[in-house]
């Protein structure tokens, strides 16, 4: 054999070893890119494989490894067809469980309690079947951690539109996994950072334990607009499989800014002033500046109290708005009237004297800078509405005190009055009815006479017989009633005038009075309660006594002792003092004794 077909022979026999060795099976792994967890919870990473010469676990092994950097790559677990080991102090050494099953090409790593140490932890499974090449797969661990909800704190001074971007507002969010983020709004508007109008500052902080807080200022050049403005911070972060919000309260900012408009009004009373009120004034603009200064009239300040205000009060009233900061002074004018009610004037006045039976008249005015409405009283009732008073043929009933009130509708406060004191002048007349009947058994009698005059009538009381008893001039009230009282002596029928006259007339009443005479009551015995018993007994034995005597005569009689059984008489034989019963009736009204004999016979006192 030449060289030639020796090279050939040899370049045959590695091509079909070449051939032989690339024919043999590879392992296919199959695993996520990544596994998503909350801290603290259980997860699970699956590795799954697959071989076509594959037929069981006899010649399979398994290992785990986790890899935080290229320096720091450690196994963790490993199997193989006769044994399963954790590997020992390694950080997973008490918290992961292996669950395999060979024959359906599918092991499970899971991990417990999983810490912020295992995020971006990539966890390789090493897969190799004898005969076959070594697989490898990876899969990479994400930890996440929901935040608390987040603060807002506005700051507490106000803000002018004059100064430049400042912070109004701050907000934070804590303990959150990744890093959270704040996006700040107003008007559910977003705002970014703008030159000169917007700046938004963030600080983030790592805690002690791995978690992150955020801070967040908020700066602006307000406007006046703001002054309504409603501000919030909206906080974004992670979650297994999804990005989730969170909202903080509103707040709103106090914004300084010059005025543009002043305004002077009437604070109180509402509606019409009178005289007498408290009138408060005040004077508001439509800026919000703490350089604002208000002047009305004299007085320093947004208002300006009068008490007590009289017509004299009424005028022009200025306010003055000066802003020294922003280089602005406004002003205004009000006008305030204080309406006014004067005096009640009657005509006539005072105390007016009229004749009976006659008319009268009055009037009633007051001047006020409001329509006015008049009325009449007398005793609290209403006589008459309006300016003028007409009486006609006035009584002693008109007389009295007559009261004119003056109001003004517009204004229930303002109200006037005034009286008058009407007295009517006549003859007496009686109130008692002209004839009057009296039945008395009294010895003395009081009569009482009422009468109605002006002037004082004189009162002058007598009898039928022209006797004057008393005479009376007492007048209680000018235009009321006249009492007079007078005490009569009755000793039979009699007739008393009251009489009542004045130099206008005379009128008179008359008391017919009969006198009834008391009898004479007869007199009785008085018997007192403790004497009944002692009535009774005495009847009781009486009775008795009766008893005994009607007993004794049955006996008399059946002996024979008092009439013979004949039934005659027997006047010869002697009369003996055994047998002879005698009863002797006495009368309160004569001194006769009248004997009985035990036959029922009178028996003289001679023969006794």
């Amino acid at each position: 054999m030449g060289v030639r077909d020796a090279a050939s022979a040899l370049l045959l026999g590695l091509l079909c070893l070449l051939h032989t060795w690339g024919a043999r099976a590879v392992v296919e792994i199959n695993m996520e890119d990544k596994v998503e967890a909350f801290l603290g919870d259980t997860t699970q990473i699956t590795c799954m494989f697959k071989s076509d010469d594959f037929g069981g676990s006899g010649g399979l092994t398994i290992e785990w490894y986790y890899v935080k950097s290229s320096k720091d790559t450690q196994r963790i677990y490993s199997q193989d067809s006769l044994h399963s080991t954790v590997d020992k102090n390694t950080p997973y050494t008490d918290r992961i469980t292996v669950n395999t099953t060979g024959t359906t090409g599918e092991v499970v790593l899971t991990i417990r309690d999983v810490q912020l140490s295992d995020d971006e932890v990539a966890f390789k499974c090493h897969v190799k079947i004898i005969g076959e090449k070594e697989a490898v797969g990876s899969t990479k661990l994400k930890v996440f951690k929901t935040p608390e909800d987040p603060t807002i704190q506005g700051v507490e001074k106000g803000i002018s539109v004059s100064d430049e971007v400042t912070k109004i507002a701050s907000c934070e969010v804590k303990n959150g996994y990744p890093k959270p983020k704040i996006t700040w709004y107003r008007n559910n508007m977003p705002l970014h950072n703008t030159p000169d109008v917007v700046k938004v500052d963030h600080r983030i902080t790592t805690q002690s334990t791995g978690l992150f807080s955020v801070n967040s200022d908020l700066n602006m050049k307000v406007e006046k607009k703001d002054k309504d403005a409603v501000f919030y911070c909206e906080v974004t972060f992670l979650v297994p499989g999804a990005e989730k919000m969170l909202e903080s309260n509103s707040i709103n900012i106090t914004v300084f800014y010059p005025p543009t408009t002043v305004n002077l009004w009437v604070e109180s009373p509402k509606g019409k002033i009178k005289e007498g009120d408290t009138v408060e004034l005040r004077c508001a603009s439509d800026g919000s500046s703490e350089s604002q200064i208000f002047t009305i009239g004299s007085d320093i300040g947004p208002r300006l109290t009068m008490e007590n205000v009289t017509r004299r009060d009424s005028n022009v009233y200025f306010c003055t708005v000066e802003d020294f900061e922003n280089f602005v002074t406004l002003s205004t004018n009000n006008t305030v009237f204080v309406n006014y009610l004067d005096e009640v004037v009657i005509e006539p006045t005072g105390s007016v004297l009229v004749d009976w039976k006659k008319e009268f008249s009055a009037t009633c005015n007051a001047l006020s800078s409001l329509s006015t409405s008049t009325t009449w009283f007398k005793n609290g009732k209403e006589v008459e509405k309006g300016h003028h008073l007409n009486l006609k043929a006035v009584t002693y009933d008109t007389a009295g005190t007559y009261v004119c009130v003056v109001t003004v509708p517009e204004s229930p406060g303002m109200q006037a009055h005034a009286s008058l004191q009407l007295n009517v002048q006549g003859p007496p007349e009686m109130i008692e009815k002209q004839l009057n009947e009296k039945e008395t058994n009294e010895r003395e009698l009081e009569l009482t006479c009422h009468v109605r005059s002006f002037p004082t009538p004189n009162i002058t009381w007598g009898t039928s017989n022209g006797k004057i008893i008393s005479s009376s001039n007492h007048m209680t009230d000018v235009g009321a009633k006249s009492v007079a009282k007078v005490e009569v002596s009755i000793t039979s029928n009699t007739t008393v005038f009251c009489n009542a006259s004045n130099e206008f007339g005379k009128d008179s009443v008359t008391y017919v009075i009969k006198f009834i005479k008391a009898e004479t009551p007869k007199p009785q015995e008085k018997v007192q309660k403790g004497s009944y018993g002692v009535v009774i007994a005495v009847i009781i034995i009486c009775i008795l006594l009766l008893a005994i005597l009607g007993s004794v005569l049955y006996f008399l009689y059946k002996k024979g002792k008092i009439c013979n059984r004949s039934g005659k008489k027997d006047f010869t034989k002697e009369k003996s003092s055994k047998d002879k019963i005698v009863v002797e009736m006495k009368s309160d009204n004569t001194e006769e004794a009248i004997l009985l004999g035990v036959n029922g016979e009178k028996q003289l006192p001679n023969d006794q």
